[in-house]
């Protein structure tokens, strides 16, 4: 059986069994190695893709329950080779130490700013609460949020249209 699905905005195929997880698909079968394995349990957040532009996670989702879905994951940020605001926002903020988070914590906040461009500090620490970052970068991780954000509706009022890569 062949399962079909947008990853990153262009259509992949695989062969793997429909309840293999989507984890292991994505770095295993297309070899995008973003998304980490953090527990396997839905606790830490190290996983966390975007499926039709909301936060899931890649570990526990089968294969199967994504056909003719949408998956964006850390790599599907940037444009065209452009980072993405928040990826440029967590490097200016020295966001991450060890940064096996990261990728998780990324994709929720793409989904949060995606939904609510200005959001307040408990917005975003709502949205991050599946997310687990045992360095301690908390304060660095929030501030970045909030700078990326500031950041795109700055480029939204200059250019008049949405900025990033796709949702």
């Amino acid at each position: 059986m062949t399962i079909e699905l947008s990853v990153n905005g262009r259509v992949v195929s695989t062969g793997a069994e429909p309840a293999t997880p989507l984890l292991d698909v994505l770095r295993n079968h297309l070899d995008l190695r973003g998304t980490r394995y953090g527990c396997g349990l839905e606790q830490c957040g190290s996983c966390m893709v975007l499926i039709d532009g909301k936060p899931d996670y890649a570990c526990s989702r089968e294969i199967g329950s994504v056909a003719g879905r949408a998956v964006t994951t850390v790599e599907g940020l940037a444009d065209n080779g452009t980072p993405h605001p928040l990826q440029v926002a967590f490097l200016e903020e020295q966001a991450g130490q060890c940064g096996y988070c990261l990728s998780g914590i990324l994709m929720s906040a793409k989904a949060l700013l995606d939904r609510n461009p200005t959001p307040s500090r408990a917005d975003i620490v709502s949205a991050l609460d599946d997310n687990l970052c045992r360095c301690g970068a908390h304060p660095r991780i929030i501030r970045a949020v909030q700078k990326a954000a500031a950041m795109i509706r700055a480029a939204q009022t200059h250019t008049g249209a949405p900025t990033g890569a796709q949702s």
